[in-house]
């Protein structure tokens, strides 16, 4: 709502500036006054035509003043200082738009499509992949609550070397057959079994240069296919990649499409890129040189002057290998429909509320959703493959798709680690040297991490021992429910509450906590709107049909009051703050905020026992009001509110 007011101020400012100065002026810029005593909005937009006027700002201000006349939902502008404008809202106006969200219907727009988690299919998901799939995850719910359409897709590359690697292992190792194989499948958590054998195979690599080719070898059959090892490892990767969609399940993570990279080179994806990168000059062959015989695109020099062989990609190399790099181009060429080819589409995975979830094919069946051609991507990739995201951009738009490569978005995110602390927790073995870092990097091929099964399992076992505790009187099964609401919300907002390019240090005691900037925290602010209307005899939803035009007059008293619903009405504002600069957190801390706000204000009104019945009444809508926002935003963090905590 909030959005809504400062939408409306900003248009009928640009109509003033128009009819009266014939200045077009796009972006309004709008802040807010250091005390809420002096207004809602200040205007410092004297000072930028005081230049163009050549008027002193307080008289331009004055002027803007004086043409802006009456403002629906404003009550009165005044000037501040040397030329600012302070813009007072209609409280009572503001009031009733909140209580009744009035809400203009949606306008279409051209469908987004979201990339995230793309775990490798050889191992079990770890603490690292959580931050991908939260952040995915959440900005996926991010684009639709502002009524974009959105494809969410999971890039499954399961013919790289990770997936040959846990191959290598089972054959050369384990010395397993396939029959074998498929049935330690079908044994619970596969994916756990792998996460070993390939911190096996990694030492095994170590001992022998022998054993290096075998990798080799074994890649070169998972890309030719048609061979007992390329079965292998789609059991394999296939198993394991079923294993990823239940782990993300738990979190209310889900997918539309999973893409992979054997649908890529089988149905000849980057033969038709090669062919359009070689027609438009894009690449070139080179002839000497350290790159001789490979095919290279140039890029833009990193020092800024002349282009040299240093800046150049190798897009195809000398034996004639495709590298990831140029897979990349021909995969994105079909993700904005420039490609002139399509996948098969074959139905995956069912999840409960029976969304399907499909996966990609050489041929696949008659009917399925459409995929791909979308107007806009975010590929959330951590910032360690910025290199490779902006040699596809490169790519783009030297094929002359500028606008394709204008709306193609790294979703960028640093790393999860781990603290000494936590490994040692964990039973790692840390030296002495590591001991006094700061952070541990997470590294599958040692076999270290924290599982993220492993990671929900200590969550809800820990959360359990104090819903058991508080709540001896529910059943198991709705004990457990909570318990499970709880750690999710607190593993979700632990992911989203740090900026996506902060490094995050895992430690179990901070994740764990349930006090202070958590999730939990939240949720229970929540819970305890939740008991108010139960002791009060009413509801939520009656309190918020009992609009009050007195209530504005109330609060022109009661500022803190009135800072509550202000903040409760910057939901939309916050989201679209959300989206412009791909930030999560952002809708975290407003979160945090609006439950800290509701906190003060619940220990400051005594609303059950207020005398006053209008006043009760309005104190009983900013509860209602509050709670609405807060289950609304905590919806997009991807996080539950439970009945009790």
């Amino acid at each position: 709502m909030y959005l809504h007011f400062q939408q409306n101020l900003a248009e009928r400012v640009r109509a003033l500036l128009r009819a009266k100065y014939q200045l077009d002026l796009p972006n309004i810029v709008m802040e807010q006054p250091p005390k809420i005593a002096f207004g809602e909005f200040a205007l410092p937009l004297a000072f930028e035509l005081a230049k163009r006027l050549r008027k002193p700002p307080r008289k331009a201000a004055e002027e803007i003043v004086s043409g802006l006349g009456g403002v629906p939902g404003f009550k009165v502008f005044e000037l501040a200082g040397a030329g600012y404008i302070n813009a007072r809202v209609d409280r009572s106006e503001f009031i009733r738009q909140m209580l009744s969200r009035d809400r203009c219907p949606a306008t279409p727009k051209d469908k987004i499509l979201v990339e995230h988690t793309s775990i490798n299919p050889n191992k079990a998901a770890h603490i690292g992949h959580l931050r991908n799939a939260i952040l995915g995850d959440t900005f996926v719910r991010l684009l639709r609550e502002a009524s974009h359409p959105v494809d969410v897709q999971n890039y499954i590359d399961n013919t790289g070397a990770q997936v040959a690697d846990v191959v290598v292992g089972f054959e050369q190792l384990e010395r397993k057959t396939y029959s074998e194989v498929e049935a330690l499948t079908h044994a619970p958590r596969f994916d756990y079994y792998c996460w070993d054998l390939y911190a096996r195979v990694s030492q095994w690599y170590e001992e022998d240069s022998v054993h290096k080719q075998i990798r080799l070898d074994t890649l070169h059959k998972l890309e030719a296919d048609g061979n007992e090892t390329a079965r292998l490892a789609d059991l394999i990767s296939t198993a394991i990649l079923k294993r990823h969609l239940e782990t993300m399940q738990r979190l209310g993570i889900v997918y539309d499409f999973l893409p992979r990279e054997s649908e890529i080179l089988h149905l000849h994806f980057w033969e038709l890129a090669f062919e359009q990168l070689k027609q438009k000059g894009v690449l070139r062959l080179e002839t000497d040189g350290k790159n001789k015989g490979c095919w290279v695109m140039k890029r833009s020099s990193a020092s800024g002057g002349e282009n040299t062989e240093e800046d150049d990609k190798v897009i195809v190399r000398s034996n004639g290998t495709v590298t990831y790099v140029g897979k990349d181009i021909a995969y994105h060429l079909w993700k904005f429909g420039l490609l002139g080819r399509d996948f098969g589409y074959r139905r995956f995975y069912r999840y409960p509320d029976g969304q399907e979830c499909w996966m990609s094919s050489e041929s696949g069946e008659k009917d399925h959703p459409h995929f791909g051609g979308v107007s806009e991507i975010y590929n959330v990739i951590d910032s360690r493959q910025s290199d490779p995201q902006n040699n596809v951009i490169e790519a783009l738009r030297a094929l002359g798709y500028a606008d394709q490569a204008a709306h193609y978005t790294h979703f960028s995110y640093e790393m999860v680690a781990l603290t000494p602390r936590c490994a040692i927790e964990l039973g790692y073995d840390v030296s002495e040297e590591d001991r006094k870092r700061a952070y541990i990097e997470v590294s599958g091929r040692k076999g270290f991490g924290v599982k993220a099964d492993d990671l929900l399992d200590a969550l809800i076992a820990s959360a359990q021992k104090e819903v058991d505790a508080r709540h001896p009187e529910r059943g198991e099964h709705e004990r457990k429910q909570i318990a499970t609401q709880i750690s999710v919300g607190a593993l979700r907002y632990f992911m989203l509450k740090f900026t996506k390019g902060a490094l995050i240090a895992f430690d179990f005691k901070d994740a764990l906590s349930f006090e202070g900037e958590t999730g939990p925290y939240v949720q229970y602010a929540i819970v305890r709107v939740s008991s108010i209307f139960r002791k009060a005899g009413t509801s939520a939803e009656e309190s918020l049909q009992r609009f009050n035009p007195a209530w504005g007059a109330m609060l022109e008293a009661e500022d803190d009051i009135w800072e509550l619903w202000l903040t409760a009405g910057k939901f939309s504002l916050m989201v679209d703050q959300c989206i412009s600069t791909t930030e999560p957190a952002y809708l975290a801390k407003y979160a945090f905020q609006l439950g800290q706000l509701f906190n003060n204000f619940y220990h400051r009104h005594h609303i059950l026992t207020e005398e006053d019945v209008a006043r009760k009444s309005l104190l009983l809508a900013t509860a209602a009001v509050v709670r609405r926002e807060l289950v609304r935003t905590l919806s997009i963090l991807g996080i539950e509110a439970p009945d009790v905590m």
